[in-house]
């Protein structure tokens, strides 16, 4: 079977990007199932590798890929020198080199040079710092792609949660819960589960307020939209439960192996997921013309350069790219 060409972006270069990419490639077992192409600074990583075994690879294209298990291939599209002394510093520089580093893996996968993308992580500041007119790593890949509101959904264990919205305001996410949105998504994210080959039980939807507001007693939206849109949902054929309040709707969905569970807001599903298990929670992004895995953490500048950050959730997101592009394809 042919090994994926896998893409993995390693982020900002002042954060822990650079080193779990490094970590996780000197992992043989993620070597042996897949073909990695790391798109980053080559000076910096050069710095940041440990071992004396393992080789870097500069090329300019994937084809000049040597997929060696002692060599790591990095394709440096920005070429500057960025070395230790950058880490843990929030810069334009940085946040641009990032940007780029992304879109180069964008370019690639539509070219069908990289079968999928894993990324590492960016900061947001540095990515304003730099102009860039971006929230995160969704809405490049959405608009670099032309794809309209892709769908991030959390995986951790047999977790799968799905967000209604991302990165709004509390306030703003709650305007969001429309029966038009929640309709939307659970249609769509019932689709991208079945092309993973994961939708054949229960989806279920979270409640919004507490106790999914009691029969109206505390609010609204469950009565005006999240009801209305399940229902309308399973007329559509669609096996869709819910409201179930939040407060135990993940650990039903884990007790129940349900599908998936759409959460309503960004804090609702992350705090779960990453209670379950930090290190092992994973992103991907459905809804691209390729699959885009990332780690679930940020750039960790407190601890960027020292050599400490894990790199489990690197790997989880590299073996997750391998696993769901082979059953896609």
């Amino acid at each position: 079977m042919r090994k994926p060409v896998i893409g993995i972006t390693m982020g900002d270069p002042a954060g822990i990007g650079p080193e779990i990419t490094l970590k996780a490639l000197q992992n043989k077992e993620v070597m042996k199932i897949c073909n990695p192409v790391v798109i980053g600074s080559f000076t910096l990583l050069q710095q940041e590798l440990q071992n004396p075994l393992i080789k870097l690879h500069k090329i300019s294209k994937v084809e000049e890929a040597d997929f060696a298990w002692d060599t790591i291939n990095i394709l440096d599209p920005v070429n500057e020198n960025f070395d230790l002394n950058i880490k843990g510093k929030i810069s334009a520089r940085a946040g641009k080199a990032a940007f780029h580093y992304i879109k180069t893996a964008i370019e690639l996968a539509l070219e069908k040079k990289l079968d999928s993308v894993a990324t590492g992580p960016i900061h947001k500041e540095a990515i304003k710092a730099a102009k860039l007119d971006f929230i995160g790593h969704t809405e490049m890949f959405g608009q670099l792609t032309g794809s309209h509101d892709p769908l991030t959904v959390f995986e951790v264990h047999n977790l799968r949660i799905f967000f209604l919205s991302r990165h709004v305001s509390l306030r703003q996410c709650c305007d969001l819960v429309t029966k038009t949105r929640v309709l939307d998504y659970i249609e769509r994210s019932i689709t991208a589960l079945t092309s993973l080959g994961l939708g054949k039980g229960t989806f279920a939807v979270a409640g919004l307020n507490p106790h999914s507001s009691d029969n109206g007693l505390f609010g609204h939206e469950e009565q005006d939209e999240i009801i209305p849109a399940i229902e309308a949902a399973k007329a559509m054929g669609y096996k869709v439960i819910g409201p179930i309040g939040a407060d135990s709707v993940f650990h039903l969905a884990m007790k129940n192996n349900w599908d998936g569970v759409l959460s309503l807001y960004h804090d609702q599903g992350h705090i779960a997921a990453k209670t379950l298990d930090f290190d092992r929670t994973i992103s991907l992004t459905l809804g691209l013309p390729f699959l885009r895995t990332s780690v679930d953490h940020g750039t960790a500048f407190d601890i960027a350069g020292k050599g400490l950050a894990q790199c489990i959730s690197m790997e989880e997101a590299i073996r997750k790219a391998v696993q769901y592009t082979r059953v896609s394809n």
